[in-house]
């Protein structure tokens, strides 16, 4: 029951922050999305917050750097391109209530952008949230939020015989040495260091400008 009134209120709230937005700014969003958006602020106020560490500073069984993705443009991306670096690796949706974090991870990118890769996984799992195609998603992240770091191909990202590689590798602890937490809703965010060690697993409610990222991106 209260998880409804908490669904009705973001919604409501959101509907009438959404009368005082100038179309033009969101002329690109469909109706439900503009209303998200609008209610984002909301939807963090209310999320609970999870984070897990790498505190024993376990070490991965299997090298991270093996791994490649195919990006939404079919493309390939080897992970061993991004040593050196730490590496943010996030499942987004277009129609999610935390959707507005696509602004805050593209200003943490720029922020940092010498020093980190985020990649964004679309996947459909949680909600149907993830309709579309992996051009209408890349256009969307594009014209909307102004994203400019790499989205890979729309796929799996829970445990499945479909798992995309990199989340086989994030939510197995044979692999990455201490980690099974899969994602539990859209823009959870795992964070790997310089030398392919996981070292964090942030939940949706954790914004990307907080400062339980900023001390994971500062170790």
């Amino acid at each position: 029951m209260k998880s409804i009134l908490i669904g009705i209120l973001i919604l409501v709230s959101g509907a009438i922050i959404y009368i005082a937005i100038p179309k033009k700014s969101n002329k690109h969003m469909n109706i439900k999305q503009r209303i998200l958006k609008a209610a984002y602020p909301l939807v963090m106020k209310m999320s609970k917050q999870n984070h897990l560490n790498n505190i024993k500073n376990e070490k991965p069984t299997t090298d991270f750097f093996n791994l490649k993705i195919t990006l939404n443009n079919g493309a390939e991306l080897l992970m061993d391109s991004f040593k050196g670096k730490k590496i943010m690796i996030v499942n987004t949706a277009s129609e999610c209530g935390f959707t507005g974090q696509y602004d805050q991870l593209e200003k943490l990118y720029q922020k940092h952008k010498e020093r980190l890769i985020i990649i964004g996984f679309p996947s459909n799992e949680f909600g149907n949230q993830e309709k579309g195609s992996n051009e209408t998603i890349a256009s969307f992240c594009k014209i909307n939020y102004g994203v400019s770091f790499p989205l890979a191909i729309k796929g799996e990202v829970l445990k499945s015989d479909t798992q995309q590689d990199v989340y086989k590798w994030l939510t197995d602890s044979k692999l990455n040495g201490w980690n099974n937490q899969v994602p539990t809703w859209n823009f959870c965010k795992y964070l790997i260091n310089e030398n392919g060690v996981l070292e964090d697993f942030f939940n949706s409610g954790i914004d990307p400008l907080g400062k339980e990222v900023e001390e994971g991106l500062g170790r």
